[in-house]
């Protein structure tokens, strides 16, 4: 009884393995070489020309070891300015805005001021009174005379640019000789090029000393605040390089300065990046991420390029590896760590033929030929 049975499941076992359907499914499927094959793109010489495609064994290679911190993007304040009346004044016109870009030299905000006007008229006096002199020469004026008359109109221009005229708006103001422009009123304009970023004024208040009307910098380079553990400062040096993530974007910079007093609520030490701005893309105050080189590390690592490394439709990094001459295939890797245009990888052995440069063609020539970039 108990053989009959076991030739009878024999008996139905084969006749499913024969089933049509079972030898499709088995042909969808493919046996592991198939697999291997069918997941292939082959390019000719010309397309690899045509599409700069560069293919390079891979080799161990010492990593950069790096400093990670927190930071803060700030103001670059040797690329800054404040702009403040040096007397109480009442503003009288606005001239830019915030948001405008300025040019050195571009008018900001007119004023006037009673102290002005008195200046103003004592300079145009004390011009007059020099220019007679001059003319008359010290046959006709005593020495003293002639001396007290230079030194009255040299403390008169004196005090026009401490008040807040320029030089070349006070001897402007003095060559016409025309009292109807001593009214009280001057131009503030800017010291630099840059992007206001305040202007917190109405027209027609009245300013003391020192009071802010515009700030302007130049955003084209920022500084970014690095908070980094004291234990960790001695490894790093003024002018090592560092980078700066962003919005999914690493933005390279360098070290300027290294601050030597510790930050009394974070008991961290500042370490101050320059970094560039393009397209303003970053603004003081938003916060980062920061990676500070420190020197070349001992061990080595297999590294690629960044722009060999591609998503599969898994959502998984992968290279294209050269199986044969010509013919590429997708393999899985891991990315242990993410460098400056460059990633520390596992998933291959060393000496593996990868393509290093025109993985994007190689993919797509893969996904048009009709197959899943997969690597099973």
């Amino acid at each position: 009884m108990n053989i009959q049975k076991w030739v009878l499941y024999l008996l139905t076992l084969t006749s499913l393995l024969c089933h049509p359907l079972f030898a499709l499914e088995k042909e969808e499927h493919g046996g592991e070489h198939g697999d291997k094959e069918e997941h292939r793109v082959h390019l000719t010489p010309e397309q690899r020309r045509i599409a700069g495609i560069v293919v390079e064994s891979l080799v161990a290679r010492p990593v950069a070891e790096e400093v990670e911190a927190p930071g803060e993007v700030q103001l670059n304040a040797y690329a800054s300015s404040q702009i403040t009346p040096r007397i109480e004044a009442q503003i009288v016109k606005r001239h830019a805005r915030l948001g405008d870009a300025v040019t050195p030299g571009q008018p900001l905000v007119t004023l006037s001021s009673a102290l002005m006007a008195e200046a103003q008229g004592a300079a145009l006096v004390a011009a007059m009174e020099w220019q007679r002199s001059k003319k008359l020469g010290t046959q006709v004026v005593s020495e003293q005379r002639h001396i007290e008359s230079r030194i009255a109109y040299q403390q008169a221009q004196a005090r026009l640019l401490a008040y807040g005229m320029t030089a070349i708006q006070a001897e402007s103001l003095i060559d016409e000789t025309d009292v109807s422009g001593v009214d009280g009123s001057f131009t503030l304009l800017s010291p630099q090029a840059g992007t206001v970023i305040r202007d917190d004024f109405i027209v027609g208040k009245m300013v003391e000393p020192g009071e802010l009307l515009f700030e302007i910098t130049d955003e084209s380079r920022l500084w970014v605040e690095a908070y980094v553990n004291p234990e960790a400062v001695f490894r790093l040096a003024i002018g090592a390089a560092a980078r700066v993530r962003a919005e999914r974007e690493w933005i390279n910079g360098k070290v300027i300065q290294i601050h030597h007093a510790l930050n009394e609520t974070t008991r961290t030490l500042g370490v101050r990046l320059e970094i560039p701005n393009p397209h303003d893309r970053l603004h003081p105050g938003q916060f980062v991420s920061v990676r500070i080189h420190t020197g070349e590390s001992d061990k080595t690592a297999l590294t690629l390029p960044l722009n060999a490394i591609m998503r599969s439709p898994d959502g998984d990094w992968q290279v294209f590896v050269e199986e044969e001459p010509g013919e590429f295939g997708p393999h899985e890797i891991k990315i242990v760590r993410q460098l400056p245009e460059t990633a520390v990888i596992e998933g291959l052995a060393a000496g593996v033929r990868v393509v290093t440069r025109g993985a994007f063609f190689v993919q797509s020539e893969l996904a048009k030929s009709g197959f899943e970039v997969h690597n099973h």
